[in-house]
């Protein structure tokens, strides 16, 4: 079954000759299954080429012009998956989109930091880029009823949302693709930057953030716990949201002193991966975590939402010392909008009084699973 991709329609509406659709994402979240729904629905010719290939990366690395036409020749739109593997892939690229009249170009790739270090200068105005998450509940809801959803709200807490985890249809064989994924997948582009030596520190240190998620993370404390220094953490942190395991939110502060800002909270681009590393796949009766994991879920969903309706927005938390919070403030078109997660539909916030009082014309509101849909759908 294919569950219909929010990002596919976007590149349709949005590819244009002679510019570049980047597509980037974590590995196993559907990339080459859009490229390949694209192509069904493509009626002139093209060029899909794969960058494992040692023949396909001989011509992509090529840097020559008359190299570049002879391989497109004949072919409108030019396609290419695992586009993380070629060396100079950007100036390629800008080679091609420059020089071949009318070309449609779209390159895919796993790696954000590989990609945009490699294609966002030299592509500079000539690209739209396009991030591909594990599926969005916008995404499965096109699939599945009120009922459905709120059926399988549990699994997309313990299990995540990657495709071939929500396709699979029992609990045993959602555990064995995670463990997969996380085994052959999650590390391998950090593994394969030159000067990562140290995997195990790297698992170690996931670990740590995922017993974290929702708090405030110490990098010191982190390296002190790990035996490495806080440059060390800081480091491998940036790998780990540039490879799309983790997302870093700051924390928000305009007007008051008693607002913690220094440290920031980890949350997970997917709980599957999440728990496949602390191997803890639990029902949510179970659990001490719910909490933690509502919040992860509702924040990620809620990004995905606004980042496939191309809503721009900075995102944080607000913390005071005296314990007040407030889990998720955005921040667009000049306005600042403030939302408290709650697992209990019957909790209250301690610090909404605080916050209105102080950042005055804002709108506050309380998530919970009465309304939730509203905010991620």
């Amino acid at each position: 079954m294919y569950i219909p991709q929010i990002q596919l329609e976007n590149i349709r509406k949005s590819i244009t000759p002679n510019k570049a659709i980047v597509l980037y994402g974590a590995r196993r979240t559907g990339k080459t299954t859009l490229i390949n729904h694209f192509i069904d629905s493509l009626e002139e010719n093209y060029l899909l080429l794969n960058c494992d290939d040692v023949l396909v990366k001989e011509y992509l690395e090529s840097q020559s012009i008359d190299k570049l036409k002879s391989l497109i020749k004949g072919n409108k739109y030019l396609i290419i998956d695992e586009a993380q593997n070629i060396k100079n892939i950007g100036i390629n690229l800008k080679l091609i989109v420059d020089h071949i009249n009318g070309i449609y170009v779209i390159a895919a790739g796993s790696s954000s930091f590989d990609l945009a270090n490699k294609i966002g200068e030299p592509l500079t105005g000539r690209k739209f880029n396009f991030l591909l998450y594990p599926l969005s509940q916008i995404e499965l809801s096109a699939k599945e009823n009120l009922i459905q959803t709120n059926a399988n709200l549990e699994s997309r807490l313990i299990f995540g949302s990657y495709p071939e985890v929500i396709l699979a249809d029992n609990i045993k064989k959602k555990i064995l693709i995670l463990k997969e994924i996380v085994s052959s997948y999650l590390y391998k582009d950090i593994l394969e930057m030159e000067g990562i030596k140290q995997s195990g520190k790297i698992i170690n240190l996931l670990q740590l953030v995922a017993f974290q998620i929702g708090k405030e993370v110490s990098h010191q404390e982190l390296g002190n716990k790990l035996g490495i220094s806080k440059n060390t953490v800081e480091k491998y942190l940036d790998l780990l949201e540039k490879t799309f395991v983790l997302r870093k939110i700051s924390g928000f502060s305009r007007n008051l002193r008693k607002e913690i800002t220094k440290n920031s909270r980890y949350f997970f681009f997917d709980l599957g991966i999440r728990n496949t590393l602390i191997n803890s796949f639990n029902t949510l009766n179970l659990r001490e975590d719910i909490g933690a994991l509502w919040e992860n879920y509702i924040i990620m969903e809620r990004i995905k939402k606004q980042e496939y309706n191309s809503i721009f927005q900075n995102i944080y938390f607000w913390r005071t010392y005296d314990k007040r919070e407030i889990d998720l403030i955005e921040e667009r078109d000049g306005k600042l909008y403030a939302y408290e997660i709650k697992w209990s539909n019957s909790a209250k916030s301690n610090a909404s009084g605080l916050w209105k009082k102080t950042y005055k014309n804002t709108e506050f509101k309380i998530i919970n699973r009465e309304n939730y849909l509203d905010f991620i759908t």
